[in-house]
This record gives structure tokens, C-alpha cells and sequence, in this order.
């Protein structure tokens, strides 16, 4: 049971283990800090309230100091993504700053989260600028427990939903050689409870220990398993070539993984990510980490059944002056259209605004487009338009709303619509206000798509040029339509 009186501090906490991480710690007994360059990032958090927040900087050290007082203990979970000389450079800067501030604060551990590596092997840059990191981290006098995880199976894992869409969108494979790559992927709730229980641990101060599942299987193994999860018959050719640049094009081409993002990853998966001593066992008998097989049964069972509402890895809330009006996000598999404004009216204004979308008031812009897109849908046996809705205004679950579904309704907050045309996937129109300051209220419009094969995929993007026009028009007028009912209860 943790001590009330110790306080942790979670760095990473807009990302995707941190950000896990920091309620798994409040949840378990802890006070926790969080560090972020930019706290307005975790305005959208369910658990913000929970936490404390400080804006510092693992380039500033002296940020990094006063975050740190009365710290006992402090988790580094900041690296360059994308590996790379530059990348790498900033690594190792944060990495002796956060040792130097730890040793000055007077902090009793460090906790770091690295990657399995095999120094006698081949390095990528990503993997060697991670291993240094903990290399780094060592030399200061605050001990370190560093934990080295290969392929972390979760929604919303790069490595994970990469395999993903590509066992989803193909059914032959033409495999390069790392496909043939032995790993040990360890599901995300299983190194989550790596990280808190370590705080209970003492003997696990000054360990590298390394952790896995409970499977050893190669990246075609992987894909392999989760086709059969999906029920999905999928072939394999293999192929003695790495080509790491050519497997970043195709991931690109394939899937919506940025190559600049894949290249990095997958020149690091023809070295063995194994577990090759059995520390972890020795030091949490306790922890029984789950085969490939049922974590990933667990991660698409969360998709299902949470769904949009639960993404854990993009603040939504920013600071006025940071809003970005458009983004192309990936998040538990799903294709993601986000819009933003910034609306100087009370939550429950906007929300009003959008759940009384449809029927004879129509869509706010383009009405005429939504009109053809239902009779196409008609002619294919949708629902096409003409369900229309009960009320002009109140709306509830499981009611229809033209040729969506309501599927969620959080007063003042929220309205999630599924989407029961005919479309080759499943879609999603979600609409969020959420509380800023001085009044003020960030209307976000989440339009998602789970892409079925690969007719899907040419659908999302036949589609994307009109959801852009739509979409955006939709969102401004939105806006105005919550001004002015803002006004008339003025």
C-alpha cells in the first residue's frame, strides 16, 4: 500500500505510457506531480484533477529542480521519438539534466522505462540512442531502476497498430527478413504494473531489468495472431532482404504510420528483443505477464467497447494561442479528423448547438451534400436521411439521427453519432464541448473511421477532400449557431 505522504513525479504524462501511468498511481495511494512543458496539455485529462501539475522542461535544468522538490521518486519517460543524431543529442542532454536535478533535489530513486536491447548485436539508432539514455541516467548518484521492454501491446502502441493495419489491409505479405525477428512483446497493463510496483521494491534500486510476456514469437507470428483474433486469413511470403527504408514506404503506403515514424522502428527489429535473464521474475514473483495471444484479445476489447471516449495519447484542451484547427490523428486503429474552436460561450451553448444537428434543421453547411450522400446511401439499402429525428432539439441515446445512431450523450459535454450507412468500415461523428478559461468553451469535432480491408481504405481517401470542405464549414457554423444561443438566453 503506498504511503500517503510520498509524492511521485511522472514525467511523459501526454504520452502514451505516462499518461497511463500518472491515474495508476493516484489510483494505487500516491500524490503525484506531473512535468510538462505545456500543463494546458493535460486540461482534458479525466484524472487532471487528481494530479499536480508543473511546467518545466528536461532541457532546463533548473525547471527540472524545482519540479523536484519533495519528489521521492520520479519516472523518466522522455525520449526523441524518431531517433537520429539530433534526437539522440537532445536524449542525452535531458538525460544528464534529469540525473543532475534528481541528485540536487535530494530524490531517493529514478525510474526508467527503456528498451530491450542485445549490445552484441546490431543497434539501430533509435535503440542505441535509448540505451545510452539509461546510460546517462546511471552516472548520476541517484539509483536507477531501469526496465527494458521490447513491443508494448496495447491500443494505441505504434509497434502494435502497425501490425495492425497491416494484418487489417492485406491478405498476401511479401515479409522482408525482420518479420523473421524473434521478439517477447509485454502487454501495456503488465508494464504498468512493472513501473508501480518497483516503488515497493527497494532491491530493484540500481537493476536494469528486463521484461517480456509470456511469448517469444517473430513479428509474422504476431500478425499470424492477430488475424486469427480478427478471424482473418492472411499469407506470408518471406524474403531474404531487410530493406528497413522500402518496409517504411510500404507501412506509409499501407497504413497511416508517417515513414519518417516507421523508419526508425523498423530498423530496430532485426536485432532479437528477447528476455534473456530472469530478473524480473526474482524481484516481482507477483506480476504473471499475459501471452501475445490474450493481450491482444484485451486490446481490440477495449477498442470495441470503449471505444473514441477513452483515447488516452492526444490532449484535446490547449491554450488559445496553441489550438490547431485541423489535425490527422491515429488512435486505437482508427482513422481521426479532428476541428477546433474556441467559442467565447458556456459549454452548454455549444453543447445545444450540435445536438440539434439534423432532421428538418439539417447539417448548418452543405445541406445539399449531406442530401445526396443520403440518397446514395438509399440506393445501396442504407437508412439515407429520411429517419430524420424525435425532437428538433432533445435527442437521447439509441435514437436514430438520419442515417446515424446516437450512441453516447454526456450532458453539456459530449454526443457520439455511429454511423449506420453503408460504408466499408465503421464510422463515427463525435462533438465535444469542453470548459476553457474566462468563460469560454473548445467545441472539438471528432470524425473516426475503422477501416475495413482495403476498399476501406480507398473510401477514406476518395472521402477525405469533401470531410475536409464539410467538416470544416460544419464546425464554423457550429460556433456561430452557439453564439447565438448563447445570446438568446443572454
Amino acid at each position: 500500500m503506498a504511503t500517503e505522504t510520498k509524492l511521485i513525479l511522472v514525467t511523459g504524462a501526454t504520452g502514451y505510457v505516462g499518461g497511463r501511468l500518472a491515474p495508476r498511481l493516484v489510483e494505487a495511494g500516491y500524490r503525484v506531480r506531473c512535468l510538462a512543458r505545456d500543463p494546458e496539455r493535460l486540461q482534458g485529462r479525466p484524472w487532471r484533477n487528481q494530479v499536480e501539475v508543473r511546467q518545466g522542461d528536461a532541457l532546463d535544468k533548473a525547471s527540472l529542480v524545482a519540479a523536484m522538490q519533495g519528489v521521492s521518486a520520479a519516472y523518466y519517460l522522455i525520449h526523441g521519438f524518431q531517433g537520429g543524431i539530433v534526437n539522440a543529442e537532445r536524449d542525452m542532454i535531458a538525460a544528464r539534466n534529469f540525473a543532475e536535478a534528481a541528485e540536487e533535489a535530494g530524490i531517493e530513486r529514478i525510474i526508467y522505462l527503456g528498451e530491450l536491447v542485445n549490445t552484441t548485436d546490431y543497434l539501430s539508432p533509435y535503440l542505441r540512442a535509448r540505451h545510452e539514455t539509461g546510460y546517462m541516467l546511471r552516472l548520476g548518484r541517484v539509483p536507477v531502476t531501469e526496465f527494458r521492454a521490447g513491443m508494448i501491446v496495447g491500443s494505441g502502441s505504434v509497434l502494435f497498430e502497425m501490425i495492425r493495419y497491416l494484418a487489417e489491409r492485406e491478405f498476401l505479405f511479401i515479409c522482408p527478413r525482420w518479420f523473421s525477428s524473434m521478439a517477447q512483446p509485454i502487454a501495456i497493463r503488465d508494464v504498468l504494473s512493472y513501473l508501480i510496483e518497483a516503488l515497493d521494491t527497494p532491491e530493484s534500486a540500481g537493476k536494469m531489468i528486463e521484461i517480456g510476456g509470456a511469448s517469444r514469437l517473430t513479428y509474422s507470428d504476431m500478425l499470424l495472431a492477430y488475424a486469427k483474433e480478427r478471424g482473418l486469413k492472411r499469407y506470408l511470403i518471406t524474403t531474404p532482404f531487410y530493406a528497413p527504408r522500402l518496409s517504411a514506404y510500404w507501412v506509409h503506403m499501407l497504413t497511416p504510420i508517417h515513414w519518417r515514424l516507421a523508419l526508425p522502428l523498423i530498423d530496430g527489429l532485426r536485432a532479437e528483443l528477447v528476455v534473456n535473464d530472469d530478473l524480473a521474475k526474482q524481484l516481482f514473483p507477483q506480476i504473471k505477464p499475459l501471452d501475445f495471444q490474450t493481450a491482444t484479445h484485451l486490446a481490440l476489447l477495449r477498442v470495441k467497447k470503449d471505444m473514441v471516449e477513452t483515447s488516452w495519447s492526444d490532449a484535446l484542451v490547449t491554450t488559445a494561442g496553441d489550438i490547431k484547427p485541423y489535425t490527422f490523428t491515429v488512435e486505437q486503429g482508427l482513422m481521426i479528423e479532428r476541428r477546433q474552436a474556441l467559442v467565447d460561450v458556456p459549454p452548454d451553448a455549444v453543447f445545444r448547438a450540435y445536438t440539434g444537428l439534423g432532421g428538418e434543421r439539417g447539417w448548418l453547411y452543405m445541406d445539399w451534400a449531406w442530401v445526396v450522400r443520403g440518397w446514395l446511401d438509399k440506393l445501396v439499402g442504407g437508412p439515407g436521411l429520411r429517419r430524420g429525428r424525435r425532437h428538433p432539439d432533445e435527442i437521447n441515446v439509441g435514437e436514430s439521427l438520419d442515417f446515424w445512431r446516437v450512441e453516447a450523450i454526456e450532458p453539456g459535454r459530449l454526443m457520439r453519432l455511429r454511423a449506420e450507412m453503408k460504408v466499408p468500415g465503421n464510422a463515427w461523428l463525435q462533438f465535444e464541448s469542453v470548459p476553457g478559461e474566462d468563460g469560454k468553451t473548445l467545441l472539438v469535432v471528432n470524425a473516426y473511421f475503422d477501416v475495413y480491408g482495403l476498399s476501406g481504405l480507398l473510401y477514406w481517401y476518395a472521402m477525405y477532400p469533401f470531410h475536409r470542405l464539410i467538416f470544416d464549414g460544419l464546425t464554423n457554423r457550429l460556433a456561430s449557431r452557439a453564439r447565438l444561443l448563447a445570446d438568446a438566453n443572454g
